[in-house]
């Protein structure tokens, strides 16, 4: 049976950083595109930053350039969200996703197959 399980959320004050775990189970990681959604309460889901099956390309959400970095380990079966100057407005729970490779480059839309149950971030001082 396919999971992935998000660990790693927590309370941060502003300038803070966290590491996002995302744990894949029951299928082979290198052949699946894997992103990183969040929603925050009131918003729609939005996709934060996503990486390719080999890990050649990724992508971010503007509001997320140059603070936080994707990577996956497919050996360990481990995709990570490194979260640093954390932001009050990146307060959310976020989603690990995963979609089988059909296309060479991951999307940030949400047309992915399986998720993960979420991780709380919130950031306040």
């Amino acid at each position: 049976q396919l999971q992935l399980v998000e660990s790693g959320g927590g309370l941060v004050q502003p300038g803070g950083s966290l590491r996002l775990s995302c744990a894949a189970s029951g299928f082979t990681l290198d052949d699946y595109h894997i992103a990183w959604f969040r929603q925050a309460p009131g918003k729609e889901r939005e996709g934060v930053s996503c990486i390719s099956s080999n890990g050649d390309n990724t992508n971010y959400a503007d509001s997320v350039k140059g603070r936080f970095t994707i990577s996956r380990d497919n050996a360990k079966e481990m995709v990570y969200l490194q979260v640093n100057s954390l932001k009050p407005e990146d307060t959310a729970v976020y989603y690990c996703a995963a979609r089988r490779r059909v296309f060479r480059l991951c999307s940030l839309f949400p047309y992915y197959d399986y998720w993960g149950q979420g991780t709380q971030v919130t950031v306040h001082s």
